[in-house]
């Protein structure tokens, strides 16, 4: 009956040694990762202005050689 808590203990101390290690580098990595901070623009003028969908050259070329 010695033998089976041996075992156990055995295992029990290497689970405790995986899952702290694990718990380790999990603490280090969220140390080390800087944290970004999004800055707002009050005025609403860093936004990149868009003219919607453009018929360009190279996608009426696109379109060109895609036809079935």
């Amino acid at each position: 009956m010695s033998q089976g808590q041996i075992k156990l203990s055995r295992r029990n101390f290497l689970f405790a040694l995986g899952a702290g290690g694990a718990a380790g580098a999990a603490a280090i990595a969220a140390k080390t990762v800087p944290q970004a901070q999004p800055q707002a623009d009050p005025s609403g003028e860093g936004k990149k202005k868009t003219r919607g969908y453009q018929a360009s050259e190279h996608v009426r070329n696109y379109y060109r050689t895609a036809k079935v």
